[in-house]
């Protein structure tokens, strides 16, 4: 039996490694063992990859632009150091969009994969079995003499064609201590129908979607939930609510299984308004406890530049409906487009107000947009002027979430959004009771747009040791 492994790099999220798990679960189990080892939740993680690799087929890199890339050059390196011979293969986000970069600049990577890896990743360990030739085989990138060769792109495969994913590759209780509660994850999509210009999917895409049928996916889920008895469900798609129909027999399926978990969810707000009070009332009942609301903007005009496709009264009538059932939901904003008005800033501003104002149900996370590649506002961007990294190790220092977005947000901006999510915070979240003071006040300063001399934040910071704000 031939040995392949299969690396997850270090991240500070704790979700299952899905893109692991579906293209191990597509191998013949007769014939390969396969080793999923997770530096976020392995510990010597490092001993047990190079203890894989020994007389490994290959070795299999899922890889996302930032700091997990960093780890992942890190581990190729080390093991291409101590096994100049085993084939690595990259695959995930970042090589989906520089397939044939990586190759040309890291000899420590044979092959990368682009787009949908199931199928691809089983014909590669096949040809790599056998010996025989890699040119027929689509969706990828690999080195020959004369250079790099990029095979055409491989047509989205049926979900349901696809093996059902085998959880009992990693350790899943491992997953639940990390994430400090029994929540499983799992994917019943891929891609996306729509065309959002700050988004990479459709390049990678090329706006296409496929699905697992509801009876099929909770079939599977009962198996999973007997073996772990797991409470909450996490749905990783991109556009989970994607068809009425089918998310209304999801809703059913979910509920003739009996599984008495509580589960979460992405929802465009075009989809949200599609389904009936009815459909909301079903999918409450089936254990929906949150839905994922993407907003970006409050200003009508930057979310038709973003090419959203939604309306801001799309996306009031969602938020009226998950209060009317209870249902939690989170409603993420981007600032600091290119162009980006000071006014459409104030707009996303005033739109967060009332959006917290309807439930303490719902958070309105703000991030800076920062220019992600494949995304239509970064080949603008950058045919303006806007340098992107040009190697592996400058990508790794990429840092789209936690970091001021790009020189389109002055100093001034940064500190009006900081200091406005300082103090929705304050106003709306849960808190301990002893900041209920400053809570009235946080309010009064959000609706008078008043964030000078934040003599809070000196309060707070005096407090924080004693009692921790949520």
């Amino acid at each position: 039996m031939r040995k392949i492994a299969l690396y997850n790099p270090l991240a500070v999220f704790f979700d299952m490694p899905l893109a692991l798990l579906s293209i191990g679960s597509c191998l013949d189990t007769e014939k390969y063992q396969v080793d999923i080892i997770d530096a976020r939740v392995d510990e010597d993680s490092d001993e047990k990859l190079l203890e894989s690799c020994n007389g490994a087929l290959c070795l299999g890199v899922t890889a996302l632009s930032g700091a997990p890339l960093k780890d992942a050059l890190r581990v190729t390196r080390m093991v291409k150091r101590h096994y100049p011979e085993i084939t690595i293969i990259w695959g995930g986000w970042h090589p989906s969009l520089f397939p044939v970069e990586i190759l040309e600049e890291e000899k420590s990577i044979d092959i990368s994969v682009y787009g949908q890896g199931e199928v691809t990743f089983k014909e590669i360990v096949n040809a790599l079995d056998f010996n025989t030739d890699l040119q027929s085989i689509r969706g990828i990138a690999y080195r020959r003499d004369s250079g790099v060769v990029k095979t055409p792109a491989r047509l989205m495969t049926d979900m349901n064609e696809l093996t059902s994913v085998n959880y009992d590759l990693i350790d899943v209780e491992k997953y639940f201590k990390a994430k400090g509660k029994r929540q499983f994850d799992y994917i019943s999509s891929t891609g996306c129908f729509f065309r959002c210009s700050f988004c990479a999917d459709p390049f990678v895409f090329k706006r296409k979607w496929t699905a697992i049928s509801p009876k099929r996916m909770v079939g599977e889920l009962a198996h999973w939930h007997e073996k772990y008895g797991f409470t909450d469900l996490n749905f990783q798609d991109e556009t989970f609510f994607t068809y009425k129909d089918r998310s209304v027999e999801i809703a059913e399926e979910l509920i003739k299984a009996n599984l008495n978990i509580s589960w979460a969810a992405t929802m465009r707000a075009d989809q949200g308004v599609r389904l009936e009070k009815s459909d909301f009332l079903l999918l409450k009942k089936s254990g929906l406890r949150r839905a994922l609301i993407g907003v970006e903007s409050g200003s009508q005009e930057m979310m038709d530049w973003l090419k959203k496709d939604i309306k801001i009264e799309q996306v009031l009538e969602c938020a009226d409906r998950c209060r009317e059932f209870g249902i939690s939901a989170q409603f993420p904003f981007i600032v600091g487009f290119p162009e980006e008005s000071d006014k459409s800033v104030r707009d996303s501003i005033n739109f967060i107000k009332v959006l917290r104002e309807k439930s303490t149900l719902f958070q309105t996370p703000i991030f800076y947009f920062k220019p992600y590649p494949g995304t239509a506002i970064t080949e603008n961007a950058a045919k303006n002027g806007y340098e992107l990294p040009v190697t592996l190790d400058a990508w790794s220092e990429f840092d789209f979430v936690d970091s001021k977005g790009g020189p389109w947000v002055s100093d001034e901006k940064y500190e009006l959004i900081e200091n406005f999510k300082f103090y929705s915070k304050m106003a709306w979240g849960k808190h301990h009771w002893v900041f209920t003071p400053l809570k009235k006040f946080a309010k009064w300063r959000c609706k008078k747009d008043f964030y000078k001399i934040p003599v809070e934040r000196f309060l707070i910071n005096k407090l924080r040791n004693r009692v921790e704000l949520s």
